[in-house]
């Protein structure tokens, strides 16, 4: 159950933030919104959706992925990092959606996760997304200032996720990440926080122990 001092923090990003639910990675299908969220691994979105635009019209169908030759996906995708694994994993995976799940992304936790280079993390985007099922999708941003807030005393990701999930309000998962991702960007920065214009000063026990 909330406390007082969380839904004060959640009414704030309210106030200051977007409560429409929306996505940072450009897709139209959700097998497209899977292979570019595994893209998103240790990449900014905005290198994502500039790789995605040509590469999905290169590959346009789930078929086409799971047809691919490795050694061109890893040149489509070599901007954004880790392209050996990653073109490797979004081959395979496609190739899994299409003989097991005939070519639809599947929704259950479990066998998400069991598709290659696909974690909670990506799990919970496609569930959040796609099938609208409220998660709690643990990123950078999301795992630094959730500690901040004293939501969390953990900094493993899954630790992080199921402590949230006690923390803030079901209803309230999917605008947290979204809501968290854009405080962390613009004034909650790792480097350099903005605290002197920030919303929750009065609230953050981190601003308190400088």
């Amino acid at each position: 159950m909330a406390t007082k001092r969380t839904k004060t923090i959640l009414d704030l990003f309210d106030k200051n933030y977007t409560t429409k639910l929306f996505c940072s990675l450009d897709y139209e299908a959700p097998w497209q919104l899977l292979f570019a969220t595994i893209l998103s691994a240790q990449c900014t979105d905005e290198r994502v959706n500039i790789v995605t635009r040509d590469l999905f019209r290169k590959y346009s169908t789930v078929e086409a992925f799971a047809q691919a030759d490795l050694e061109e996906m890893e040149l489509a995708i070599k901007s954004t990092g880790f392209y050996h694994n990653k073109a490797k994993n979004i081959i395979a995976s496609a190739k899994i959606i299409l003989d097991k799940y005939n070519g639809k992304i599947p929704m259950a936790l479990e066998e998400l996760t069991a598709l290659p280079g696909v974690g909670r993390k990506t799990a919970n985007v496609i569930r959040g997304n796609i099938y609208h099922i409220p998660s709690i999708v643990v990123d950078t941003h999301v795992k630094r200032i959730s500690y901040k807030l004293e939501f969390t005393k953990e900094k493993e990701p899954v630790k992080i996720e199921f402590d949230l999930m006690k923390a803030i309000p079901r209803e309230h998962w999917i605008l947290y990440n979204i809501q968290i991702i854009r405080f962390g960007r613009e004034i909650c920065t790792a480097r350099s926080p903005k605290c002197e214009i920030c919303f929750l000063n009065e609230l953050c026990k981190a601003r308190e122990n400088k």
